[in-house]
């Protein structure tokens, strides 16, 4: 079965819708396709899909070319397919829509990232065919709208596998060595098959990351390629182009010769207001002798006032000087010193007595205390005789024979000395 189908239908074009679509790990594409009375199995390898133009996904209607292949471990046959596009609508279109969306959610459309064009561009350089009508048109505009403007034309292919990368290379290798101001992208019109290399991914993040504002005047006014949407501005053909990139020399010189003549004319009003200015200050200029004459009195003035300022100040300084020295001699302080010298001597001689008196009395209270302590001490006592009782190990005082019991040791103090003892009879006052 395999030999005879895969023989029998080496290549088939097939239609149908996609579903179960699934990529897994391996990057090949697994998918069933069918119609309203039948399916079947297919698959697209890794190497295949790369160089498809959109995104296989489930409910979109394809055509594809394939082969009938059967795969022997489960006895089922399926499309291993060579190539895909949608049915109805061309692979390129759907490959431009699908990276058009793509990149605006990047945010590589947005107005924020444009730059804007020189006023006066001093070179433009043109990204084209060298034998094209779009350089001629661009040609043509420019030199009749200023003629000594710097073209620099930078031949590429604009058309073929080639494209992109010529384009690419250009663009990188004008931001590189310059200087340019600006740089205009042109072809002209075509399908879509013609402008794919300005649908290119890669031409259109080289634009977007170009630091020289790139004009792209691609096609004709109905035309729209990706470049367009990426560069700073869009020109609707070459010519435009050209128009919107070389200012018109004679209305720059036209604007220049109003200027000059309204410059000439502010000057001219302007010194007119300053001579008015001058001559109704001269008017009141006085004449520097006159002034010096002036100054030369009104000197003499300050100079007199400033001698009677100074001496009424040392008038007032030297009383208020003479004031303050009669009142310091008033209250000098060798009248205290020697006034409090000899209240110091008489405290000195109250307060030797006062502490000699205080030295008795202590002395005095000192002996009266030993007397009542040598009364009082209890080893005084013991040498008239008596004795103190303290029983053993605890030495607590005996004071009556109940503390002692038969048998128990007892310490006796005396005057001179100690003695122990054993209790061997016990004698109460009741007894």
């Amino acid at each position: 079965m395999k030999r005879i189908l895969e023989d029998k239908f080496p290549f088939i074009w097939i239609s149908g819708e996609i579903s179960n679509f699934k990529i897994p790990s391996s990057g090949h594409c697994y998918f069933t396709l069918k119609d309203p009375h039948s399916q079947i199995s297919a698959v697209m390898f890794r190497g295949q899909a790369s160089a498809l133009k959109f995104r296989p996904e489930d409910g979109l209607s394809i055509i594809g070319l394939g082969r009938i292949s059967v795969y022997e471990p489960r006895g089922s046959y399926q499309i291993i397919f060579e190539y895909l596009e949608p049915k109805g609508v061309g692979g390129l279109q759907v490959a431009f829509e699908k990276l058009k969306q793509r990149l605006s959610d990047e945010g590589l459309f947005d107005a924020k990232h444009k730059l804007p064009l020189p006023a006066l561009p001093k070179k433009i350089s043109i990204v084209t065919s060298p034998t094209g009508a779009a350089i001629r048109d661009f040609i043509k505009v420019a030199q009749r709208r200023f003629p000594n403007l710097p073209l620099e034309i930078v031949p590429v292919n604009v058309q073929g596998d080639r494209a992109p990368g010529e384009i690419v290379h250009a663009i990188r290798w004008l931001n590189k060595i310059g200087p340019t101001d600006v740089i205009v992208l042109a072809r002209g019109g075509g399908s879509i098959e013609d402008l794919c290399a300005f649908n290119d991914e890669q031409v259109a993040r080289t634009i977007f990351s170009s630091s020289i504002p790139i004009i792209s005047a691609v096609g004709h006014e109905t035309d729209f390629t990706i470049a367009d949407f990426v560069a700073d501005l869009r020109a609707p053909t070459p010519s435009a182009a050209a128009e919107i990139s070389v200012p018109s020399k004679n209305e720059l010189q036209n604007g220049l010769f109003k200027t000059n003549q309204l410059l000439y004319k502010t000057i001219d009003s302007y010194l007119k207001l300053l001579n008015k200015y001058l001559i109704g200050i001269s008017h009141r200029i006085i004449h520097p002798r006159q002034k010096l004459q002036d100054m030369r009195m009104r000197l003499d003035d300050y100079s007199i006032r400033l001698l009677s300022s100074i001496n009424r100040a040392l008038t007032h300084r030297s009383e208020g000087l003479a004031f303050h020295h009669n009142m310091l001699m008033h209250v000098s302080p060798a009248k205290t010193v020697a006034s409090m010298q000899e209240q110091v001597i008489s405290l000195q001689d109250a307060s030797i007595t006062h502490i000699n008196h205080l030295v008795r009395e202590g002395q005095t209270t000192i002996s009266k205390n030993i007397s009542m302590l040598d009364a009082l001490n209890p080893m005084a006592i013991l040498q008239r005789g008596y004795s103190i009782t303290r029983t053993l190990p605890d030495r607590s005082v005996v004071r009556s024979a109940n503390q002692a019991a038969i048998d128990q040791h007892l310490e006796i103090l005396l005057g001179r000395g100690q003695l122990t003892v054993t209790v061997a009879e016990r004698k109460n006052e009741t007894d």
